[in-house]
């Protein structure tokens, strides 16, 4: 069974901008809304050695009560640049 906690998370969907130290800022665009999250990753994606690129496509899960910090659950497909 879930807890409370895992109930309550918000999910959404962004593009990493840059890492700092281990955090990654992504930039959340939620309908109008568009906010820079400072993230870290899951334990999933560092157990599995998933590394997280600046453009990269991600899925972040935060908390309904700080809107300012999440964690990134998924890793999806670069964003290609043209060149």
């Amino acid at each position: 069974m879930r807890s409370a906690a895992e109930r309550d998370a918000l999910e959404f969907t962004g593009v990493v901008r840059e890492v700092r130290r281990g955090c990654y800022v992504v930039d959340v665009q939620a309908g109008a809304l568009r906010r820079e999250v400072l993230c870290t990753l899951a334990g999933r994606l560092m157990q599995h050695h998933i590394r997280v690129l600046p453009g990269d496509e991600v899925q972040v899960e935060m908390s309904a009560y700080d809107l300012r910090r999440g964690r990134i659950v998924f890793r999806g497909r670069r964003n290609a640049e043209p060149r």
